[in-house]
């Protein structure tokens, strides 16, 4: 089985929504299986974290299941079009596995939401490829072969799947079309990650 480690920080309930959708996709994948991860949020005053655990939901990632996963999608909401501080806090703490190159060779995708149509979905998905791309991972996107990114009147992106959460206390639930994108986003990085197991079963650390 390839292990595809899902990891996300959501503050209101968004990009939690996306990140159990894209679980599904890579669930429909033969030979493949979701772990599904957050990150702690972070104090306004330093950069540590306000919880040792979750008081519910998925359980907090560790590096060490980053560097046994043989795939990784990331997902935050937006913060000024970039993605928010303790996701941003987890990669910063991977320069280990940057050393050893835990990472290269995998694939490994972005999600995110945001309030508004134009609040910075694209941008936060491009910065938070960046980091992935320094660790040596092969960036999977969604093409235009997939009707409802041309379609979509609300998230969906060639560079990720995304939500248009809107400003409600409650975020809106995913359109159709966002939950189609977000399970095939994850079933593209879990069709790629069992493929490259395959072809090199000894690659796991």
């Amino acid at each position: 089985m390839a292990d595809i480690l899902v990891i996300y920080y959501s503050r209101h309930g968004a990009t939690a929504q996306l990140a159990r959708q894209i679980c599904r996709g890579i669930e429909s994948v033969a030979g493949a299986n979701s772990i599904l991860r957050t990150v702690p949020s972070l104090s306004a005053e330093s950069e540590r974290p306000v919880q040792a655990v979750p008081d519910s939901g998925a359980p907090y990632a560790t590096l060490a299941e980053l560097k046994r996963a043989d795939g990784l999608l990331i997902g935050s909401p937006t913060r000024f079009g970039n993605m928010a501080a303790p996701l941003k806090h987890f990669l910063d703490s991977t320069s280990s596995l940057w050393l050893d190159g835990s990472l290269v060779g995998k694939p490994a995708a972005a999600f995110t939401a945001s309030q508004s149509m134009h609040g910075g979905q694209e941008s936060t998905l491009l910065t938070m490829l960046l980091p992935l791309l320094h660790h040596g991972m092969y960036l999977v996107g969604i093409p235009f072969t997939h009707r409802e990114l041309s379609e979509t009147r609300s998230g969906g992106s060639p560079y990720g799947a995304s939500h248009v959460a809107g400003v409600a206390e409650r975020p809106a639930q995913l359109s159709d079309a966002e939950q189609v994108l977000a399970q095939a986003l994850g079933a593209r990085v879990a069709r790629l990650a069992v493929t490259l197991a395959e072809s090199s079963p000894t690659r796991r650390g």
